[in-house]
């Protein structure tokens, strides 16, 4: 049985990547299995804090002609329908204990931030980030979870769904008529006149320890994945990518814990927003001009974040762009699987692309993939766009 999934990629592959380069303490300096563990104890501390399923797609897997698909999906993650809302909240948590430890002279523990003794301390104090919707939803779940303030900066496309779900949480969100790297910029500035505090997944340099909390916090949903897996180390991860946070913490976080046994990893992008590709072409880091405009709203990003980059730059093995008529028809499989999966439309561009490489016999035989091949694949989110979803799955337009 097999099928040719809908779409098409541009396959690029990486030749600095090197399955025996060892992981390395620069890298263990920005993200490791052991810096990971202080982030598993503060989450799973969290109210209502569960792993979310690994889900087995063997119906996909069969129809692909490979062994498994390992779906992780993040659809019920804290209520938030997103894996982000591990890394914001878990920033924020970072950076109010370094702040209360300056104030106070010792750093309050889960239980005394959780508790809100120093809310009143932490009133005046105004976290901020830009955001295609998912990460500043979980900042702003941070900060009225410990008791300050957020304002969250959005770009035109973002949808008034994704402002309302911010807004839920009582972050003030300012719209700017630009693309998301236009807010990212507009959300720095303006912290630094009104000295707020950028919680953000991108880095820069002078900017780096944040960023670094941003992707420690994912780790958890990695380290929930080794548990249940079950000694079943995947040969594949097809994963996507915005500024490459989350794809830096599921290689980074895997080669160290595997080594030279470590899968292969596949990084996957909107075409109009590929920056980590065109990166990986030049061998430095480049920027992706014009609108990013694409589906994948989650991943419309043209500028690498520089942590992320040192790990990627020879941790990944390919690169590859999915088109956007890839999105809907996994989002539709999905949704018909049983048991019923909801997955937005960022949720499924890694996904997607394992289907479509394995149904091209040039790009099944240049990725490796093979009828012994297991992937793994991240399902990032849920219908944090609840109108799009409905759009796009069931026809259903408002």
């Amino acid at each position: 049985m097999s099928i040719t999934h809908p779409g098409r990629l541009d396959c690029f592959h990486n030749p600095l990547a090197d399955s025996q380069l060892a992981y390395g303490a620069a890298r263990q300096n920005i993200l490791s299995v052991a810096r990971a563990k202080n982030a598993l104890s503060t989450i799973s501390s969290w109210p209502n804090y569960q792993a979310t399923a690994l889900q087995q797609l063997d119906t996909m897997a069969e129809a692909a002609n490979i062994a498994k698909v390992y779906y992780k999906d993040e659809s019920t993650r804290f209520g938030l329908k997103s894996f982000k809302a591990l890394g914001g909240a878990y920033a924020v948590t970072r950076f109010l204990q370094q702040h209360l430890a300056q104030v106070n002279g010792v750093e309050p523990t889960m239980e005394e931030l959780l508790s809100g003794q120093f809310k009143a301390q932490l009133k005046d104090v105004v976290v901020s980030c830009a955001t295609d919707g998912n990460h500043g939803r979980s900042v702003a779940w941070g900060a009225q979870m410990f008791g300050c303030q957020c304002i969250i900066y959005i770009h035109r496309d973002v949808s008034q769904g994704r402002q309302a779900a911010m807004e839920a949480y009582a972050a003030q969100v300012i719209r700017i008529t630009g693309n998301y790297d236009d807010s990212v910029k507009q959300a720095a500035s303006d912290a630094k006149q009104y000295g707020r505090v950028i919680i953000s997944d991108t880095s820069y340099p002078g900017y780096t320890e944040i960023p670094a909390n941003v992707a420690l916090g994912y780790t958890v949903m990695l380290a929930e994945i080794v548990q249940q897996l079950q000694a079943d180390v995947p040969t594949h991860v097809f994963v996507q990518a915005g500024v490459g946070g989350l794809a830096a913490a599921v290689c980074g976080y895997f080669w160290d814990l595997w080594g030279q046994q470590r899968p292969r990893f596949v990084i996957v992008e909107p075409e109009q927003a590929n920056c980590l590709q065109e990166s990986a072409k030049a061998g430095e880091l480049r920027v992706v001009e014009g609108d990013l405009d694409t589906l994948m709203a989650g991943l419309a990003c043209g500028e690498v974040s520089q942590i992320a980059w040192q790990i990627l730059a020879q941790g990944a093995d390919d690169f590859i762009t999915l088109s956007e008529d890839a999105i809907a028809p996994s989002m539709i499989s999905l949704q018909q699987h049983s048991p019923s999966i909801e997955a937005g439309e960022s949720a499924v561009a890694g996904l997607a692309a394992a289907l479509v490489a394995a149904g091209n016999s040039q790009w099944r035989s240049a990725l490796g993939l093979d009828e012994q091949s297991r992937v793994l694949v991240l399902g990032t989110e849920g219908a944090t766009d609840p109108e799009l979803y409905q759009s796009l799955v069931f026809g259903i337009s408002s």
